[in-house]
């Protein structure tokens, strides 16, 4: 899951970290009155949406009076951003953050990720903020510095210090960036993060370090413990689709492909989404049903792949351990009967079972093309797709 700049930054705040200050603003009339509350002379005037670039994209701009701040919230507001972790499609900005002008000195990157090599939480840090930080890892790995983080002990002063120097925060201010970064990783721990990135991290002319910026991703199986931040969810920042696989706990993923695939299990998901390339296809989603799937959720993930208007054929791969294959062929049988099936369909049932889930397909009157395996269904589903 992930939340709005905005929103980290009110996250941030509560663990101590410093940030400029800023109103959110859905509406031209709410962006004029967030100006006035935080006072001039100068302000930045930043589209809300999930992804970054958004400045490269004309998503952030400087205003100098009230006026301007009216303006730009116009213009922003509606409109589509497109950048360059966004769809071609873009992103419809519906939320704005008015935020007072900064006074930068310099701009600095930092970043808390899960290294699971290292099975640790990793702070990493650069002198190069503000620049995509995939560039900067290409072609200049060496301004990257790195600590893995003791999950018993947490991010010491000596860490802190260290990675605040070698990125370049000039001696007087190493205190404050140590006691930013501690903050950040406490925010990060309890918060169960699987990302806090601040790009930029600035100096200001003042002499303060400041989280310019704020990016949170969230675990989505610790969720149950933030009831505050799953509040916080915005659901017009993701994919319909998506949202709606997750109301019957679909693992469900929006891919670009013609070929829908039904599978229990992420690792036998992705196994298959392999296979339909090896032999030429493109897997239209990532679907994995789980080990408990009942007729209800075989039916609502058929609608959900149906809706996708690229689809062109269905490929159901079901390993029967814990979800036995009568079950699951039962499932296919009254959910393929249930939507109106227009596409070809192809079913690879293997274990618990599969004697009795073959039956049922067989019996079942629909025009199912059965496969012996997994290579054999890959070929089979290619082949219907492109009506062969």
């Amino acid at each position: 899951m992930n939340i709005h700049e905005y929103q980290g930054k009110e996250l941030f705040r509560k663990y101590g970290v410093p940030t400029p200050r800023g109103i959110p603003a859905f509406s031209v009339d709410e962006a004029i009155g967030a100006a006035k509350s935080l006072g001039g002379p100068v302000w930045v005037v930043k589209a809300q949406i999930h992804a970054g670039g958004r400045g490269k994209g004309g998503g952030v701009k400087l205003a100098r009076s009230v006026e301007e701040v009216g303006a730009l919230a116009k213009q922003m507001l509606g409109m589509t951003l497109v950048t360059h972790q966004t769809s071609p499609q873009g992103r419809k900005v519906r939320r704005l953050l008015i935020e007072e002008g900064a006074d930068i000195k310099q701009e600095l990157y930092a970043a808390l990720v899960v290294d699971r090599g290292l099975q640790r939480v990793v702070l990493m840090a650069s002198s190069e903020g503000g620049m995509d930080i995939e560039e900067v890892a290409e072609h200049h790995p060496e301004k990257i510095h790195k600590v893995a983080i003791d999950p018993a002990a947490g991010l010491n002063d000596a860490e802190g210090e260290d990675i605040a120097r070698k990125i370049g925060v000039p001696a007087g201010l190493v205190p404050q960036a140590r006691d930013l970064f501690k903050s950040l990783y406490r925010c990060f721990d309890e918060c169960d993060c699987s990302l806090t990135e601040v790009n930029p991290l600035i100096v200001t002319g003042d002499g303060r370090v400041v989280a310019l910026d704020a990016k949170l991703n969230f675990d989505d199986n610790a969720l149950f413990r933030h009831p505050d931040i799953v509040a916080m969810r915005d659901l017009d920042e993701e994919d319909p689709a998506e949202v709606e696989a997750s109301k019957f706990d679909l693992n469900y993923i929006q891919l670009d492909g013609d070929i829908g695939c039904l599978v229990n299990g992420a690792g036998l998901a992705m196994a298959t989404m392999d296979t339909i390339k090896l032999f030429g296809g493109s897997p239209a989603n990532f679907l994995d049903v789980g080990g408990g799937a009942t007729t209800e959720k075989v039916t609502e993930a058929f609608k959900i792949m149906l809706k996708n208007p690229r689809l062109a054929a269905i490929l159901v791969n079901i390993f029967g351990g814990i979800m036995k294959c009568d079950v699951i062929a039962s499932g296919v049988v009254a959910a393929a009967k249930q939507v109106g099936l227009k596409v070809p369909l192809v079913v690879r049932l293997e274990g618990t079972n599969v004697d009795l889930g073959k039956k049922i397909l067989a019996d079942s009157g629909l025009p199912i093309i059965s496969a012996a395996d997994m290579g054999d269904a890959a070929q089979k589903v290619v082949a219907a797709a492109k009506g062969k």
